[in-house]
């Protein structure tokens, strides 16, 4: 096996385009449903928030879509990223695994979350919008589509969580800097928001709850459009350059994983890195695909498959999905990004249909391993990502009870740098580690339309 710790890209390596699973799903997705009338919903029902662009990319089943050249451009910025192999973690766990992650923290705004921001926003520019609204949760996300914003001349409103607001003010520091409007929600702002206050006036806030605001601003504004961070099928795309770097990384050095892990909250993460390698299960190779998630808040792990929302206000179309139902609160975990109720709809699928596996840990274990990471290799991880390293180091510490060489890879999506916070917490012993309330599962799926 190669003895290369960095494998390296050039420019002119950066995929040209995306790969779209839906053009090789075993079974195809069930179709989102106008949450009014429980029919199929078409590119009319999108087209009041998003440009047709992306409702194109959303519903298609080309297994390629090209990257323009303009968003390529940009990606040049940070990508390609560096692959590693994590080898002072390996002699640490003292593990006959070998270890390698993909490191997305390389982007000028620490994550992954660039690679569909700066699409979207490259997209929206072109239909001729001047501002967008998101929701973001640990920031990341709002963080990207502030400097995606920034580049393509669009005004950005940010809806963050109000936890996170909280915690993570640097996060809303970062978001000014690029010109973004930062606001902790739920606001009074919007009517959504101003209703679940009246209900919940000490709320810590959700993802949904803040999607419901800004989709709210959105619809009812005709310059502007609403941009998702995760979830949907055209966000997946964008992150799926993510696998394809990795794939020709791994190429270059003749190494194949045994399988592929990512932190999963809503699934552009996990999907980014996973989607390449399962297009060659689906044509045979052995490989596995594991989503890691917080047990606060275990969506693949303890929600139902079943058609629902995917936000509080009712604003979004009905997706079939791995849900704990739109008006489940997680609890105000550090990992913030990973706070939300439902999942991707294609990720639903694949786990659904067993093509993909789920494990959930609590955060102490995760941030345990968060620290002999940033010990070993000098990177600290976001508190999201370090669920992909501790599922890592599970796999790697089972490979070492049965002998086995085992090749995991797992995507490092983004660093810690803004949640020191956190960190601090654990580091002196004041982390809760919070679990998913039992039977709350029955009484948040009441909210759930019945189809």
């Amino acid at each position: 096996m190669s003895e290369e710790t960095k494998i390296l890209l050039e420019e002119s390596e950066i995929p040209q385009a995306w790969y779209n699973i839906q053009a090789d799903l075993p079974n195809p997705l069930s179709p989102p449903l106008n949450p009014a009338t429980k029919k199929p919903a078409g590119p009319d029902d999108l087209a009041a928030i998003f440009p047709m662009a992306l409702i194109a990319q959303e519903m298609s089943t080309e297994r390629w879509i090209d990257i323009p050249g303009e968003v390529l451009d940009i990606y040049r910025l940070w990508r390609p990223t560096p692959l590693f192999r994590a080898r002072r973690l390996e002699k640490a766990l003292q593990t006959p695994a070998a270890i390698y992650y993909k490191y997305e923290g390389v982007s000028p705004v620490g994550s992954h979350k660039p690679n569909s921001a700066v699409a979207q926003a490259y997209y929206n520019k072109k239909a001729g919008i001047s501002k967008l609204t998101t929701e973001t949760g640990a920031g990341q996300w709002g963080s990207a589509l502030s400097m995606a914003c920034r580049f393509f001349d669009l005004e950005c409103t940010v809806y963050m969580v109000r936890v996170s607001y909280e915690q993570k003010p640097y996060r809303r520091s970062f978001m000014e800097v690029y010109g973004a409007r930062v606001v902790p929600s739920p606001s009074r702002e919007t009517e959504s928001g101003r209703n679940f206050l009246a209900e919940h006036p000490d709320s810590p806030g959700s993802l949904g709850i803040a999607i419901s605001e800004a989709v709210e601003v959105a619809a009812s504004h005709p310059d502007t459009n609403y941009a998702l961070g995760s979830v949907l099928n055209h966000v997946v795309l964008h992150q799926t350059v993510i696998g394809l770097e990795a794939k020709t990384q791994l190429a270059k050095i003749g190494v194949y994983p045994d399988v592929v892990i990512g932190c999963h909250g809503g699934g552009t993460n996990f999907s980014g890195i996973a989607f390449p390698f399962l297009q060659d299960k689906f044509a045979g190779k052995k490989v596995r695909a594991v989503a890691v998630e917080p047990l606060a808040c275990p969506t693949l792990t303890k929600g139902k498959f079943l058609y629902d929302l995917g936000d509080v206000a009712g604003f979004t179309p009905l997706m079939e999905m791995y849900t704990l139902g739109h008006d489940f609160m997680p609890p105000g975990i550090h990992a913030g990004g990973l706070r939300y109720h439902g999942a991707s709809p294609l990720v639903s699928r694949l786990l659904h249909d067993g093509f993909i596996e789920a494990r959930a840990y609590g955060q102490t274990d995760v941030f345990r391993s968060a620290v002999l990471f940033a010990r070993s290799e000098g990177i600290l991880p976001a508190p999201e990502s370090a669920h992909a390293i501790h599922g890592a180091i599970v796999e790697a510490m089972e490979a070492k009870e049965a002998g086995e060489k085992k090749v995991i890879l797992f995507n490092l999506s983004g660093h810690g740098y803004f949640d020191l916070t956190a960190y601090d917490a654990f580091l002196g012993n004041r982390l809760d580690d919070v679990e998913y309330p039992a039977g709350v599962l029955e009484a948040s799926l009441k909210s759930v339309p019945i189809i």
